[in-house]
């Protein structure tokens, strides 16, 4: 249980899952092409881009939470930005590795990448209804929150494709 919360997140880290899972699609989806021989590199250039991503992103957030209280963060306030902010990181986890499992032989190459896709679409939908959830959304609100949450992955999975092919 705490696994899957720690790695699909929770009601309160929906947009840093969202965003996160979005991150790590769309750098696989750019390195795809140039790493398809080497998944190694491939998933090591994706989990460098989350996290440099998720430095600025806690830095820049905690740059607005310093301007907002009119005073600087203290190390444990900026410990608790970066906490909060840890879903980004960890949705990068799950697509990751499936690229890792390609690297080291147990799935095809294509296969490892297509199977990070998935975990990612599955992710959105999954951020989606979550949301719905938490606003109470009605039935036809679900399946918009589900529907842009996946159209945002399928965008990066159709440039995927238009790229490696």
């Amino acid at each position: 249980m705490w696994l899957r919360r720690l790695v699909l997140g929770t009601r309160r880290t929906i947009a840093g899952t969202v965003y996160g899972t979005i991150v790590v699609l769309a750098t696989l989806m750019g390195g795809a092409a140039g790493f398809k021989d080497n998944l190694w590199k491939l998933a090591v250039v994706a989990a460098m881009t989350t996290l440099v991503l998720w430095v600025a992103h806690v830095y820049a957030h905690g740059l607005g939470e310093s301007l907002s209280l009119g005073r600087r963060l203290t190390a444990g306030e900026l410990g608790e930005v970066a906490l909060h902010e840890l879903s980004i990181p960890l949705a990068a986890v799950l697509p990751l590795a499936a690229v890792v499992l390609g690297a080291v032989g147990v799935l095809e190459g294509r296969t490892a990448l297509w199977l990070a896709f998935g975990i990612g679409l599955v992710t959105l939908g999954g951020q989606g209804v979550r949301y719905a959830r938490a606003e109470s959304l009605s039935t036809t609100g679900t399946v918009v929150s589900v529907g842009v949450n996946v159209a945002l992955g399928l965008v990066i999975v159709v440039m995927k494709a238009v790229v490696t092919h």
